[in-house]
């Protein structure tokens, strides 16, 4: 019977046979400890004659395969111009720090893969690397990086290193999850240092859920309120995808776009048949998003800095509103709710409406009681509670706030009893129910008290 180590070595002796059948390159396992190797031979030169790239319309630089192509600043993503989306970004450049931890700064570099698979783990590689930039006249530039062989994926590593080098910040969609750690482990395997250590990275995905997601709300946490109750409910992100915000927010429709799960399969047919055409729509896809990306910041970046007097609807000055608690900016974020709850008051029909006004006046109710408006965050309380529909765990928390407000604040403990007793009929947990019937039976035991009182004054009266 054969040892662990000789079925290990049947193994991948298999797979690198199978691999070489393919036509595809294996990395020497034999390089230095220090991940050094003699100079390779021109790319071009090493590319099978059989592989014909002149469909992608690209060259050969520092032996890697690169195509360049340029949005003129008259040139239309949309509603918008490329030039007007340029100068916005750099006018409001500095409140991306609002969606990223750092200090991000211009120049911006936006970037995007194009996998060999879309689970990503260890065996997943990124074959077009894309990036994106606006120049100084304000037209769009983007350089895609495409890996032809896999032999030549630590040259391209080193090429896209040299392009983020020059980044002030680094901006994608779902990148921290997805493109970013993928990038990383290619990296580590090459030995190599990751490019994008330490900089700045603003995630666009996360800010375009709860700007532009048409869904129930997600759990908000609001920092420094420990009796918090969020809204809770997940769902897919089908009406987040880049595609979906560029017919929703920019107003443009792609027209023979290539479906993501195709684009593994026309990489594989071209590793296989050196055959380009395939990749020319993954490459145009693949453009289009970064160009839709940049617009995307734009907007995200313009919104945050005219302030809530620029939001569309209910749920972007929400989405503001959040953003700006989270840096601290809590002027700002009451200003952003009272928009929104406005808006929802012009706007009243519909569930998600009525989701976006009870989210922004509990998130409003909090921030004014932090700011010692107690008066106004109760008011907001009782605007909840008037509200159809609302959901338990919002109603629990607004009785429970309100009991404690009539308690300590307004000195009424009837009210105070009366909002405790509401609380306990909305069918709490058992932790909650027994807070709340203490807090009852405390209340009454304070008022017999103030009632043996006020009996004793008259009788000495």
């Amino acid at each position: 019977m054969s040892s662990l180590a000789d079925r290990i070595r049947g193994v991948i002796s298999t797979g690198n046979r199978a691999t070489r059948e393919a036509g595809l390159a294996i990395p020497d396992s034999r390089l230095p400890i220090d991940g050094s190797r003699p100079a390779a031979p021109d790319a071009r030169l090493s590319t099978p004659a059989s592989i014909d790239l002149s469909p992608l319309g690209g060259s050969w630089q520092s032996e890697s395969f690169v195509v360049d192509r340029r949005w003129n600043p008259d040139a239309r993503h949309g509603r918008d111009e490329i030039g007007a989306m340029a100068a916005s970004l750099d006018r409001c450049s500095h409140e991306a720090m609002l969606f990223a931890a750092g200090a991000p700064q211009v120049p911006f570099v936006f970037f995007d893969l194009e996998t060999t698979g879309l689970n990503g783990g260890a065996g997943t590689l990124a074959f077009l690397v894309g990036c994106g930039w606006f120049e100084s006249d304000g037209a769009f530039r983007t350089r895609q990086f495409l890996l032809t062989r896999y032999a030549d994926e630590r040259r391209l590593l080193e090429s896209v290193a040299e392009e983020f080098a020059r980044a002030g910040a680094l901006v994608s969609f779902n990148g921290k999850s997805f493109d970013a750690p993928l990038l990383e482990t290619r990296y580590l395997f090459h030995r190599l240092p990751w490019a994008g250590s330490g900089m700045p990275h603003v995630d666009v995905l996360h800010p375009a859920r709860q700007f532009w997601r048409r869904r129930p709300l997600e759990r908000q946490p609001v920092r420094g309120y420990s009796m918090a109750t969020e809204l809770s409910g997940r769902d897919s992100d089908s009406g987040c995808s880049l595609v979906a915000l560029e017919r929703q927010i920019l107003g443009s429709r792609r027209s023979g776009d290539v479906p993501g799960f195709e684009i593994p399969g026309r990489y594989f047919q071209f590793v296989r048949g050196g055959d380009a055409r395939p990749l020319e729509a993954v490459l145009e896809h693949n453009r289009l998003d970064l160009l839709t990306l940049a617009a995307l910041t734009a907007r995200l970046l313009q919104l945050a800095h005219a302030g809530p007097g620029a939001a569309r609807d209910g749920r972007e000055a929400l989405a503001l509103a959040r953003a700006y608690a989270r840096s601290g900016r809590d002027h700002h974020a009451i200003a952003a709710l009272e928009q929104a709850v406005a808006t929802c008051d012009r706007s009243p029909s519909g569930a998600s409406s009525a989701q976006v006004k009870i989210e922004s006046l509990r998130m409003l109710a909090i921030l004014l009681r932090r700011a010692r408006h107690y008066a106004d965050a109760a008011g907001c309380w009782r605007r909840i509670l008037e509200m159809r529909r609302c959901p338990p765990a919002i109603v629990r928390e607004a009785t429970g706030a309100l009991a404690i407000h009539h308690e300590h604040r307004e000195r009424d403990l009837m009210a105070a009893k009366t909002f405790a007793l509401l609380s306990v009929e909305q069918r709490p947990d058992v932790a909650w129910r027994e807070a709340a019937r203490h807090r009852v039976a405390r209340l009454e035991k304070k008022i017999a008290n103030n009632e043996l009182r006020l009996e004793s004054l008259k009788f000495e009266a």
